[in-house]
């Protein structure tokens, strides 16, 4: 049955494969975003609703008077902005998915895999800190009157644009130089990669159940890779099989790099293995079907037809020349 359905956001990595699923299946799509992305642009037949999702004032006047089947929400980060998002569709949806991020998770793990009964909590990354802020305003809402929440946690899910790496395509860039390549820790941490594509066949799957309402699901692959081998994987589908990985500790990269090092300590940096039992008991047949090592050969391919993408990062090299020199020495 075809549902009527709301994404906040619909232009980022996981939004737009999740829309271009949805609208796939023959769902009734709206988007509501500022309208000023373009390098995912909605399918066709997907309604654009323009508005600053910040603006609660505008979004009300972009709604007007519509009710919705489920309302996925993208781009509510803190408890402010999931109150908000709980007055604005209080009545108005059969189902409201906030997308949380399983950085969320214990960290680090007292145990694997992660569950979705794994308690919640990240004393390292103040974005995991609020990610479970906004959890508790729905559980809350949930409840106290019934407010339809659902949860959802994914973790480094992917897309073609992204190189999933400390330093991104800049590290493919170096592999390729024959320089030196930072990784994190001893290299053998074990991490879990998803395709949006994965995702939004579990995603799409989970909307309009009312068997969904007050749950939380992990949405993630099956497939978990040592760090050694994430970077190994994308230097062979750059052409590079034998890159030269040097290991640097978490914690001094993070000291000389204040803006990758709170995802690096508070994520990263543990090893991240999930239990997806739940969402497959939710949605018969979901599988992750994209192995890393394809999705690796599609992001190399994305970016060597655009030159133009491949400027490496200035302050990432100098820190990768400098703290591969210290740990060679």
């Amino acid at each position: 049955m075809a549902l009527n359905l709301l994404f906040i956001g619909g232009t980022g990595v996981i939004s737009s494969a999740a829309v271009a699923r949805a609208a796939a299946l023959g769902h009734r799509v709206s988007v509501l975003n500022r309208g000023v992305s373009a390098a995912r642009p909605v399918p066709a037949g997907v309604e654009v609703l323009p508005a600053d999702v910040r603006d609660v004032s505008a979004v009300r006047q972009a709604l007007g008077s519509r009710e919705f089947d489920a309302v996925a929400d993208f781009l509510s980060f803190t408890a402010g902005h999931v109150r908000d998002a709980v007055e604005l569709y209080r009545g108005r949806t059969g189902q409201y998915v906030f997308i949380s991020s399983a950085s969320a998770y214990q960290k680090p793990p007292a145990r694997l895999p992660v569950l979705e009964s794994t308690p919640l909590r990240n004393p390292f990354w103040q974005y995991s800190r609020d990610k479970i802020a906004a959890e508790d305003v729905l559980v809350q809402a949930y409840r106290s009157e019934a407010f339809p929440a659902t949860i959802v946690r994914p973790s480094h899910t992917y897309d073609a644009t992204k190189v999933p790496l400390l330093g991104r395509w800049t590290d493919i860039h170096r592999m390729r130089a024959g320089l030196p390549v930072l990784v994190h820790g001893d290299g053998t941490a074990l991490w879990t990669l998803t395709h949006s594509r994965d995702f939004a066949l579990a995603f799409v799957g989970l909307l309009g159940r009312s068997a969904a309402l007050g749950e939380s699901y992990t949405v993630t692959s099956d497939e978990f890779l040592p760090w050694d081998a994430v970077y190994r994987t994308l230097g062979a589908a750059a052409g590079v099989p034998e890159p030269v990985l040097v290991h640097v500790a978490s914690e001094t990269i993070a000291a000389h790099d204040p803006v990758r090092g709170p995802g690096l300590l508070g994520d990263k940096s543990h090893s991240a293995v999930f239990d997806n039992s739940k969402i497959k008991s939710l949605v018969p047949g979901y599988r992750a079907e994209i192995p890393f090592s394809k999705g690796a050969r599609e992001i190399v391919r994305w970016y060597d037809a655009r030159p133009r993408e491949q400027e490496p990062d200035p302050g990432w090299m100098e820190l990768s020349d400098r703290l591969a020199a210290w740990a060679l020495e």
